[in-house]
This record gives structure tokens, sequence and C-alpha cells, in this order.
């Protein structure tokens, strides 16, 4: 009977020990987990409803998601994919939903509904779980993995590390000769410290495209006024793709935002149009934009140099122009970041160059294989990270269920 350790009790980890023990009812796995609960993640992702997947079906668009990862996931995902991760839940009798903004979460809204099914299967197929088991060694000996932890020590035919993005795990990886690309934070919002934004918490915009200055680094999509800055999905994103520069700039920098994304040109001519068709109406009182807020409106229109009581007829073309660049063209200093609610993501981990994607098995050692955030993947937020988990533990487990 092969001998099977899986490190980490997170999506990845149960995934892999799963879809293994479905796929080789011979299988002997225990997963070791050093905390005292498991799948803490799953629990709190998505607000408490899990965020399970992300409604992209094709694995070319899929993988655009993926600031680290893009190229090694195109494979993989063509083994296993969204539509996949549906159907596998499915059969479980956890039936998964679309929202609008094409997050997938699961019908029952609860990321308890994840956890339940996890459990009943690792109960159902006579998986081992140990928590409170951090490993603290692992090497070979005589063709074997021994795996030590702070009570026991295991033997085991084959490894598997899922372990999250854990300075501890990453350290261990090491002493395995692997290359640990040095982590740095992902998915943050901008420390932003301006009166143009000053006690605007929650105003939002629909599509704003945001510019590191400087850089090529731009993504556009929702932008959120939050108590330190600027957050939204735009935000989310410029953060995950721009993750290295960011660190490098120690997270001092200036921000360009397009509000509207529109061209300057195309916005001048609608405030050109606005002076002749309504010039009686006073500037400041109403937002030409629909998405742009009344309050948010008030403060271009002063930061424009542009007095409360003027007309549309009274602004000078110096005033419309400035008025255009603050919707276009509004440069802001962001200094320092804050972390996007608990899900804390790194990007940063096992050098992908050294795993087989076809397995996720370590080119330097057999039998030892990696899944999760413990690889240097990661993606924006909408899902994409579980997506990863599940590709992987899925495609682990099938090499894992060979003899």
């Amino acid at each position: 009977m092969n001998s099977i350790i899986i490190i980490g009790g997170g999506a990845a980890g149960y995934f892999t020990a799963i879809n293994a023990k479905e796929n080789n009812p011979d299988l002997d796995i225990t997963i070791l987990e050093k905390g005292k609960d498991v799948l803490q993640k799953v629990k709190i992702s998505g607000g408490g409803r899990c965020n399970v997947t992300h409604a992209c079906f094709e694995p070319k668009e899929l993988v655009k998601f993926y600031p680290r990862g893009e190229k090694e996931l195109l494979g993989p995902f063509h083994t296993f994919m969204t539509g996949d991760t549906f159907e596998w839940f499915d059969d479980r009798g956890v039936p998964l939903k679309i929202e609008e903004d094409n997050r997938v979460f699961p019908e029952a809204n609860t990321s308890q509904a994840i956890i339940d099914c996890f459990q009943k299967a690792v109960d159902k197929l006579n998986i081992k779980v140990l928590t409170n088991s951090g490993v603290n060694s692992v090497y070979q000996q005589e063709n074997k993995w021994i795996v030590n932890t702070k009570e026991q020590t295991f033997k085991a035919d084959k490894v598997v590390i899922a372990a999250g993005s854990s300075k501890k795990v990453w350290e261990l990886c090491k002493t395995l000769s692997h290359n640990i690309i040095a982590p740095v934070p992902s998915l943050f919002t901008f420390n932003i410290n301006d009166q143009r934004i000053l006690d605007l918490l929650g105003i939002s915009v629909p599509n704003a495209t945001v510019n590191i200055v400087g850089t090529k680094l731009e993504a556009s999509g929702p932008l959120l006024i939050t108590h330190w800055g600027l957050s939204g999905p735009a935000v989310l994103k410029l953060s995950a793709f721009g993750a290295r520069v960011l660190a490098d700039k120690n997270y001092q920098y200036n921000v360009a935002i397009n509000w509207l994304s529109k061209p300057i040109d195309k916005v001048l001519n609608i405030l050109l149009n606005l002076k002749k068709k309504e010039p009686r109406k006073t500037v400041i009182l109403k937002s030409p934009f629909a998405e742009i807020s009344k309050r948010l409106w008030e403060r271009f229109v002063v930061f424009s140099n542009i007095s409360k009581t003027q007309n549309w007829a009274d602004l000078s073309n110096l005033q419309l122009e400035n008025l255009a660049n603050e919707l276009t063209k509004g440069i802001y200093n962001a200094n320092g970041r804050t972390t996007f609610k608990d899900e804390f993501v790194t990007a940063g981990g096992l050098d992908l160059k050294e795993i087989n994607f076809k397995n996720f098995e370590s080119k330097k050692h057999k039998n030892l294989f990696f899944v999760g955030e413990v690889l240097n993947i990661d993606a924006v937020t909408g899902g994409f990270n579980f997506q990863n988990a599940w590709t992987g533990g899925y495609i682990c487990a099938k090499a894992l269920a060979k003899n």
C-alpha cells in the first residue's frame, strides 16, 4: 500500500487527498495541518461564502488573471478547468452559482457547504487528518520520505507540500534544494492621503482606468474610495500585476486616474457642449456624468479652480481644461498599502521552473509534489486562487494514484 503525506490542511491539500483516494482506494493518505483548524482560508473567503472559482471557461482567457503562473497554468487548465470545478462539486451535492460579477459561490451561500463536502469525503474515504501537526523537517532515506513533526515521525512513499504561502514552509522547501522567489504582498489597497478624496468613504465609480506613473502598469474596472485611499477591482488588479514593481518602489509612487475611462478630448467636448447648452446653470450643483457622484464632482470642480457660484457660461478655457484633466488625468500620491480584507495573498514562492506542470512533481526529487499557493502562482481577486488549488490538486492526485 502506497503511503502519502500531504503537508497542509487547506483547499489544495484536501482536494489533492480526496481525488487521489477516489482514484486509488488502496492509498494510505495522511494530511498534516499545523493549526488547530483546517480549511481556514476556505472559511473566510468571499466574506464567509467561499468564492470557489470564476465563470471564465476558456483556458487562454483564464490564465490572463494570473500575474504569476500565466504560462505554466495553460496546460493544466486544459486538463481541469472551471467547468470541471462546477461538475466536481455538483456531483457531491454542492451546486454552484454564478453572480453578476462572474464570481462563483455555492448555492447554499456559505463556505460551510464546501467545508462539509470536504470533511464528508475525507471521512468516507478514511483519509487521516492530524491538526496541530506542524512539519519540522522532510528528507529522503532509502527511497522513502521521512516527515517529522514535533510529536511524530512519518514514513511515506510520496509527499505533497500544499501548505500555502508560509515562511516556515518555504524554508522547508529550501532544505530540499528548491529555490524560493522572495515573497512580496499582492492584492492590497493604495494608501492615498489627498484632499480630493478625503472623507468620501464608500463612493465608487463603475469603470476607472488607473495607471502607475512612469510604468506600463494599468488596470480598468470599478474604483472605490476607502478610509485609507483607493481600493476596488481596478486597484487590486493593479496591485497584483505590479506587486514586484511597487515593492521595489517601497510603496511610494504616483497614480494617474481616469475616473471615466474616456479620452481627455472627448470629456473636454462634453464640457464645452454643456457651456453652450446650459450656460446659466451653476457648475458645482450637478454632475453631468452619471458615473461621478455629486460629492466627488464637487471636489473636482473646486480643485479645478472653479468657484462654487460660477455658471457654465463663466468658465474660461483654462478652467474647462483643468476640469477635464481632473476627470481623466488626476495624479495622486500613494504612500504605503493596506491588506485587502483578510485575504492576504503574496507574490512569491517556489520557483516555477523547478516544477513539472504535467503532474506538479518536483524536477529535483521524484515523488515530491507541490500544489496551491506554496508555488510562485497568484491571481487577482475573484476565485482564481482557488481554481489554481483545484486544478493543481486534481492533476497531482492523478499522479499520486498511480502505483
